[in-house]
């Protein structure tokens, strides 16, 4: 039984044919204008009816960036996509695609997160939890076998949890948010700190930079770490003792077996992954009268996951 996986960007989607085992079987990407809501259910009929030219596909997950409903059929708020404000996304695209099909909307990390743990780096563990580094910090948890998703559908987002009063002040109106400390932004905002506060330690990074800090992005801070700069090592290194330490606070509340470390900022491999278990390690409470410790390890899917995990979950 085929299910349609969509992945929706700021700017584009990205439409899966997934089967029963995980497997991506077929995508097509198609461009997206973010201001017209109307515009992005055209562009996901489009995929729809490449698609199902040459599989039957039972049914229809849409990972939307963003708070999803409690019956997870439309987005209260959508974070990139200024048009979605209650927006009853899986009426629409029913209603362009095939009415007799179920159509399921789920947050982009939740989807991608159990993806995850059906198929990638959680796959046989029951308690388990993914952290996602992008240009912000989402998280995924599965408990008992189950996807957290709260009484409203907007649980774990763990990205908004206050770690330093009055501290950096953060897009959801607080501040002081993880991750403001825990992201690829925040990677970047020290990374060009850096390059005026220690500039004699910053010749490769501004090379990569151009000469100019606000041309410097994450991808050029993971190519000076992977070159050995000492300096874009040491900010990965100060990402991962937040990453770490939020983590360890994460697992004495949920206690999870296995933790996957994904999105882009995750290209840093070793780089980010090796001080974000060290400080995970620090800062777990009791650490000496566990059982075992949490897994941490790099996730498995990367780019796919949305359009898998969104499958799986509206085929169940």
């Amino acid at each position: 039984m085929y299910a349609l996986g969509v992945d929706i960007g700021g700017t584009k989607i990205a439409a899966g044919v997934v089967d029963e085992d995980g497997n991506l079987l077929a995508q097509v990407r198609k461009p997206t204008d973010p201001s017209d809501a109307a515009n992005i259910d055209r562009s996901i009929a489009e995929a729809y009816q490449e698609l199902s030219a040459s599989y039957e596909i039972s049914a229809i997950g849409l990972a939307a960036a963003g708070f999803c409903s409690p019956k997870r059929d439309s987005v209260l708020f959508g974070t990139n996509i200024a048009a979605w404000r209650d927006y009853p996304l899986a009426a629409r695209v029913a209603e362009l695609t095939n009415p007799a099909i179920p159509v399921v909307v789920e947050n982009d990390a939740n989807a991608a997160g159990w993806a995850e743990y059906r198929f990638g780096a959680g796959r046989g563990t029951t308690d388990f939890l993914v952290l996602t580094v992008g240009t912000g910090l989402g998280g995924a948890a599965v408990v008992g076998g189950e996807l957290v998703r709260g009484r409203y559908g907007m649980g774990t987002e763990v990205g908004h949890m206050r770690v330093v009063p009055d501290g950096r002040f953060c897009g959801c109106g607080q501040a002081g948010c993880w991750e403001q400390y825990s992201s690829g932004s925040a990677l970047v905002a020290d990374a060009r700190a850096a390059l005026v506060a220690q500039a004699d330690r910053a010749e490769r990074l501004l090379e990569l930079a151009g000469g100019n800090p606000q041309n410097l992005t994450g991808p050029m801070v993971t190519t000076a770490a992977h070159e050995g700069d000492a300096l874009a090592i040491e900010i990965f290194a100060n990402l991962g003792q937040w990453l770490g330490a939020g983590a360890a606070s994460l697992s004495a509340f949920m206690d999870p077996e296995v933790i996957a470390i994904g999105g882009g900022v995750c290209d840093a491999g070793a780089v980010l992954l090796d001080p974000t278990v060290a400080s995970f390690e620090k800062h777990l409470s009791a650490r000496t009268h566990r059982p075992a410790l949490a897994r941490i390890e790099l996730a498995r899917l990367g780019n796919e996951a949305g359009m898998v995990g969104a499958a799986d979950l509206a085929r169940r």
